[in-house]
């Protein structure tokens, strides 16, 4: 699965566009009085203002050989999350080391470094180095009943986790991190997770998508 484009909501739309122009460096495709849309990589990130949206958790793909780099560039920028003392957390289970920070809104903003994806980079490590969008995190009542959705709807496969807690559903280019938000809370602060609404475009084995999460629910938007 790759994620094409990912719609968020947020009430300081001005602070989030500075945010993500000046401290993070993205290039702007297109700003609104309502809305601004990004540059990720591949990915194309929006934010539409709005009066009533709460905190997301989403993560970006970076190079596989730069987290020391992105670290070192990010902390220039941002104050970044521990896990203790940890700034580098290391998914040995997934062969990925990430790291985490807030935007202005308090999203949990994550860089991740897939090792199994081989995407080496020679260049130094900045804004045009980062892949792509590759997760969003899915704060539910029900795992079974997304994994269920996501599955059967969209012929996605369970990359992680089970379904009780926490189920990572997709592939490393692009997944859902489903959790249920009262047995679980956002790593690494345990932020209190929300049922935030968002849109995204997907594309699963060619097929473009576009699903809504709303009222802790999906609806595929086309087929």
């Amino acid at each position: 699965m790759k994620i094409k484009e990912l719609t968020l909501y947020t009430n300081h739309l001005d602070e989030q566009y500075d945010f993500y122009i000046k401290k993070i460096g993205l290039e702007m495709i297109h700003k609104s009085p309502e809305r601004f849309e990004l540059q990720v990589g591949t990915s194309i990130l929006t934010f539409i203002k709005s009066n009533h949206c709460t905190p997301y958790h989403f993560a970006i793909n970076i190079p596989s050989n730069k987290e020391i780099e992105a670290l070192n560039w990010l902390k220039k920028k941002v104050t970044i999350l521990k896990d203790n003392d940890d700034e580098i957390i290391d998914f040995t289970a997934w062969n990925a080391k990430a790291m985490y920070f807030y935007d202005y809104d308090k999203n949990i903003v994550e860089f991740i470094a897939r090792k199994n994806l081989n995407s080496c980079s020679e260049e130094v490590f900045g804004s045009e180095s980062l892949l792509e969008i590759s997760e969003i995190g899915v704060a539910t009542t029900s795992v079974i009943e997304k994994f269920d959705f996501l599955t059967k709807q969209i012929s996605l496969s369970k990359y992680s986790g089970d379904l009780d807690r926490f189920c990572a559903i997709g592939s490393e280019n692009g997944l859902f991190i489903c959790i249920d938000k009262s047995k679980k809370d956002w790593y690494p602060n345990s932020d209190k997770a929300f049922s935030s609404e968002f849109d995204i475009a997907i594309e699963v084995e060619g097929k473009p998508l576009i699903l809504e999460y709303k009222n802790d629910r999906f609806t595929l938007l086309n087929s």
